[in-house]
């Protein structure tokens, strides 16, 4: 049985790749679009369709195999962000995020055999600080390279760090792996060594 990345994101990959898992990053072909149009539930629960989608789109071609599906979705004062589609879309999510508190909603799922298994979500906290527009042209410059591969279009594991007062939830979750948790079903699987 193999492990079964169902995303392109090299973040998500780095995370598993440092906690030492060996697995194939195959990523699906499911129109989050599609799925997001017209959607009309909490964001706790369209993360989850989608992270299941994606799962579920990989685990159609490798029954055997434990396949997982990711998703993250930002929130602020009630409305969802996407991954910026360009630079001038990555400063506005700025501008709109500056000052402000929002929440990551990161949700997993593995799939094997057509079912899903194991499921898990986890929300994070972040509070920016107030950001001067010079700030924002010298950042999305200096991110140009990352800025629109993340939602909100930060990485806090890099520069981004810069951008926060405070931070409440799980620094994985915020990566966009809820890694421990997948961890412990994994070893509860007999995946990993216990």
């Amino acid at each position: 049985m193999r492990l079964i990345l169902a995303s392109a994101s090299a973040s998500r990959q780095a995370l598993l790749r440092q906690a030492g898992l060996k697995f194939f990053a195959i990523p699906s072909a499911v129109d989050e679009a599609a799925i997001k149009s017209g959607f009309t539930g909490p964001p706790a629960e369209l993360a989850m369709a989608l992270a299941a989608a994606k799962a579920a789109d990989v685990a159609a071609h490798y029954p055997q195999d434990f396949v997982i599906g990711a998703d993250q979705l930002l929130v602020c004062d009630g409305r969802r962000f996407d991954k910026p589609e360009t630079l001038e879309e990555a400063a506005s999510q700025l501008r709109h995020l500056s000052g402000r508190a929002h929440t990551l909603v990161t949700a997993m799922c593995i799939q094997k055999g057509g079912e899903t298994v194991w499921s898990n979500l986890a929300e994070a906290r972040l509070i920016m600080r107030a950001l001067s527009p010079a700030f924002i042209t010298d950042y999305v410059e200096a991110e140009r390279d990352f800025i629109c591969t993340t939602v909100g279009g930060y990485r806090l594991e890099g520069r981004g760090a810069q951008l926060f007062t405070a931070v409440e939830g799980d620094f994985f979750t915020i990566l966009g792996l809820n890694l421990l948790p997948l961890l412990a079903f994994l070893r509860e699987a007999g995946a990993l060594a216990a």
